[in-house]
């Protein structure tokens, strides 16, 4: 079994998107991340060294999603789970990215994907 940690609304701001004038002009995504971890070894240590460092994790996903401009947040999500998955500690990685000023001549508020990966092979 394992624990869950989570980081909720990590605003960034990128170049992502399928029409031009969303590459030239960017716009604010959002990111949550809740990682399967566990956190045993970390609450009897009390030694960061022994869990996630969330903040190198939200730096690294900030640098992951401000990078190379995709199409699709399709690919943008498989990213950060990627980032995410770099930590041998992570079991799995549950990302949502917010595209809340998408392109649609609609009025809504928010359009979201979420995506699931787990840690393939031994762990690091």
């Amino acid at each position: 079994m394992t624990d869950e940690l989570a980081v909720t609304g990590i605003e960034c701001f990128a170049h992502h998107g399928v029409f031009e004038f969303e590459r030239r002009e960017g716009q604010t995504f959002v990111i949550d991340l809740v990682l399967g971890v566990d956190t045993a070894p970390a609450a009897a240590s009390d030694d960061l060294r022994d869990t996630v460092d969330y903040g190198s994790l939200v730096a690294s996903v900030l640098a992951a999603v401000e990078k190379d401009p995709v199409d699709l947040i399709e690919a943008l999500a498989q990213r950060i789970a990627d980032v995410c998955l770099l930590d041998g500690r992570v079991e799995w990685a549950r990302v949502t990215v917010h595209k809340p000023d998408a392109p649609i001549d609609a009025t809504f508020s928010d359009v979201t994907l979420t995506i699931t990966r787990k840690r393939e092979g031994p762990r690091d």
